[in-house]
């Protein structure tokens, strides 16, 4: 299949581009390189540098490599930022994807698998979360999600655009090539880690005070090759599912005190640690159910054990310690 895959520089988007040239597809890389980096494209995969809002080049991509399916990542993810800054939210995830949505509709390509998250939901009312679950999303990088996953439905109507969205939890782990390189990095392993090797000072922990069992943030770690996985089944079954939306996380939740004690434990060495005041727009808990996924698509987290994730997250680093930069 010809694939394009937007945001194929960034973290989950280079290893879902890795994955499925892996499996034989012919991938085409659309990113601009703003918080990717060039060196986290696949190989045997095309880097086209171009922004998604720059519909004649998308166009021209499209036309150029016969593309048959999408798999959209590209967007500003920072959720802090996304308090101090939302126009720039809205017009690259809102306004980028509608132009993506246009060149799909005007070149009848009718197969996207969208990036979305579990920020759509805001506040849990019900824990471990399902789908339909009510969103009421508490930063405007939720709202901006939210906003494509309604406007996917009646794309689907109008155009036949097959979709399907997926809310996924916190991406985590790398594979023996791609990881986390974020400018800056707020994930948490980063964090940790380079708390852990002595390059950044003490370890902050965003607010103690949550209503959690030990006032830290709770929250559901994926695997980053899990994540891909789900988006690769998602897409082989587009044609039987018309518009769909799945969580992908892997229904258990740890604190941030409980993923700092198992870095710990992986590493070897203990922390400074210190604790400030909360982050904007930080739910207490997410943790998803992700029981649609794995009765429609036959999905697995097999990745996703925490100390794996941490194991796989580390070795990366370990062999990448100033990440994508040589």
């Amino acid at each position: 299949m010809n694939i394009l895959v937007t945001g194929a520089a960034g973290y989950v988007g280079s290893v879902c581009a890795a994955e499925l040239v892996k499996q034989g597809n012919h991938v085409v890389t659309y990113d601009n390189l703003s918080a990717g980096h060039r060196q986290a494209v696949a190989s045997g995969a095309r880097l086209v540098v171009g922004d998604i809002a720059d519909t004649e080049k998308l166009k021209r991509v499209c036309k150029r490599y016969s593309i048959e399916a999408v798999m959209h990542f590209a967007a500003s993810a920072l959720v802090e930022e996304s308090v101090r800054n939302p126009h720039l939210f809205y017009s690259n995830n809102v306004r980028g994807t509608i132009a993506l949505l246009e060149v799909m509709a005007s070149l009848k390509i009718q197969r996207l698998i969208f990036s979305s998250s579990a920020a759509v939901y805001g506040e849990p009312k019900i824990v471990p979360i399902p789908e339909d679950h009510p969103t009421n999303p508490v930063n405007p990088y939720g709202e901006t999600k939210l906003v494509i996953e309604r406007a996917l439905t009646w794309y689907h109507n109008a155009y036949g655009i097959q979709s399907a969205a997926l809310r996924y939890f916190n991406a985590a782990g790398a594979t023996a090539e791609f990881g986390e390189d974020h400018r800056p990095e707020t994930h948490l392993l980063p964090r940790l880690f380079a708390a852990a090797s002595g390059s950044k000072g003490a370890f902050q922990i965003y607010g103690d005070d949550y209503p959690t069992p030990d006032g830290t943030c709770v929250r559901d770690y994926v695997h980053v090759l899990d994540i891909a996985q789900a988006h690769i089944l998602a897409l082989h079954s587009l044609s039987k599912l018309g518009s769909r939306i799945y969580n992908v996380g892997h229904g258990k939740g740890y604190s941030i005190r409980a993923v700092l004690k198992a870095v710990e434990e992986v590493t070897g060495r203990k922390l400074e640690v210190q604790v400030s005041g909360r982050r904007p727009g930080d739910p207490a808990v997410l943790v998803a159910t992700a029981r649609k996924l794995r009765r429609e698509l036959k999905w697995q987290p097999r990745n996703s054990d925490l100390k794996n994730i941490i194991r796989s997250a580390w070795a990366w680093m370990q062999k990448y310690p100033k990440g994508y930069r040589k």
